[in-house]
């Protein structure tokens, strides 16, 4: 059995008071009242808290070395989200065409953007290059061929990085982890060293950095130590041999506390890139996503059954793995609690909370703490900011939630829930 938790106590801009679970200013059982469930509700101040505090951390511990956080669009997508972060000052690290074209739509500069991913295509390529974005992070020598190929047709040079897998261990789950050598991800050092040095003065190849990526939900800095470690050795190598880069790309995603884990502080996580990037004379590029985003959002879902059957108690809600896929597909743990005042403290009991879908994974907690509860009661998964909405899906038929911001006593929906008719349009 796992013990109940009550993350309003270590989340930031979610209370627990008189009247049940705030976000900031607002009721959560208000705000599912008011857009229906299941729905994500993300709160301003902390996706701004969050974004300060690690830029300000940065800009402490870097001192005179130049850094920009490129926030991982994968992680949390919506156009708003991404509106508050770019007026933030972010820059952005994407993954596909489509990324590129949400940050079009909400007025981001290309300039400010990274394209990363494994498999570019020769279109989204074009689409970067016809952009101007600020840097390609190359994972093959396939892909760098047809980006010069496309750069000397448009005769535009392309900012290129090479992204080098360090064969470092991290990430919280085998499927988020992302820098072992057989992983898929960038290619190895003597490899991507020939690259740099094949075409040192290439015509379309404009060589401006070096990157890495080294997992998601890591809690231990030793991967970005070992990592940034391998890396500025590349770029002392490189500079020997006549190759300058002016840009570090040192991607991971820090992790965060759902439950019981302890990640390391903005602080800490700093002091680690600074001691090992000062002096290298190279601008420090930053993809968080999770660290931003994920503790800045819940997923609200309401209460349509509970069944006992051979003594095990199962809650049945209204939201499924199709609306948020973490726990079937990485085993991930995040608490769910009752959100009203009079639920809080109410005897416990141990439940499965699980959903509609036809799945017997369809599960969200099994053997956990959770106060009796009737058909009707809201309930909120906790953690829900990142890669939640972005990883939904209309399995079984079901329409994509809605998503909300809250501004201090202020709603807003900022996606409509998906109706049937949406989700078949164009079919």
């Amino acid at each position: 059995m796992r013990r109940a938790l009550d993350p309003a106590t270590f989340t930031p801009f979610f209370k627990r008071r008189r009247g049940g679970v705030f976000c900031e200013g607002v009721s959560l059982e208000k705000i599912a009242e008011k857009v229906g469930t299941p729905a994500y509700v993300y709160s301003r101040a902390a996706l701004e808290g969050a974004y300060r505090g690690l830029d300000r951390a940065l800009s402490n511990a870097l001192g005179s070395t130049p850094h920009t956080i490129c926030y991982a669009v994968k992680a949390n997508s919506n156009l708003t989200v991404l509106r508050v972060l770019a007026r933030m000052g972010s820059s952005f690290d994407i993954v596909s065409g489509g990324e590129l074209e949400r940050l079009r739509r909400v007025g981001v500069d290309a300039g400010r953007v990274v394209f990363s991913g494994v498999g570019k295509s020769r279109e989204e390529i074009v689409e970067g290059l016809r952009a101007g974005i600020l840097l390609f992070n190359v994972e093959s020598p396939a892909e760098l061929e047809i980006l010069s190929r496309e750069a000397s047709r448009m005769a535009r040079r392309a900012a290129t990085s090479i992204r080098v897998n360090p064969d470092v261990a991290a990430g919280a789950h085998p499927h988020i982890a992302t820098g072992r050598k057989h992983h898929k991800f960038g290619v190895d050092w003597e490899q991507a060293r020939k690259l740099y040095l094949t075409h040192p003065k290439s015509k379309w190849i404009d060589w401006q950095g070096i990157g890495s990526h080294v997992g998601s939900q890591v809690l231990s800095l030793t991967p970005y130590r070992q990592a940034l470690a391998k890396l500025a050795s590349y770029v002392r190598d490189l500079a020997a041999h006549g190759v300058r880069l002016r840009y570090l790309d040192m991607g991971g995603g820090l992790g965060v506390r759902y439950t019981s884990e302890r990640p390391p502080i903005f602080a800490a996580y700093a002091r680690t890139l600074a001691s090992q990037t000062q002096g290298l004379g190279c601008h420090l590029l930053i993809e968080p996503g999770r660290s931003i985003v994920a503790q800045a959002g819940v997923l609200l879902m309401r209460v349509l059954y509970t069944k006992q059957t051979r003594g095990k108690v199962f809650v049945v809600t209204d939201a499924a793995m199709n609306d948020f896929i973490r726990p079937a597909l990485y085993g991930a743990t995040h608490p769910i609690t009752t959100v009203t005042e009079d639920h809080h403290g109410k005897k416990m009991r141990n439940v499965a909370i699980v959903g509609p879908v036809c799945e017997t994974g369809d599960v969200f907690l099994d053997s956990w703490q959770l106060g009796e509860v009737v058909p009707g009661d809201v309930l909120a998964l906790w953690g829900a900011g990142a890669y939640g909405s972005t990883m939904t899906s209309n399995y079984n038929s079901r329409p994509r939630p809605a998503e909300v911001l809250v501004e201090g006593k202020r709603v807003h929906v900022i996606r409509k829930r998906e109706s049937v008719g949406d989700m078949m349009r164009g079919e």
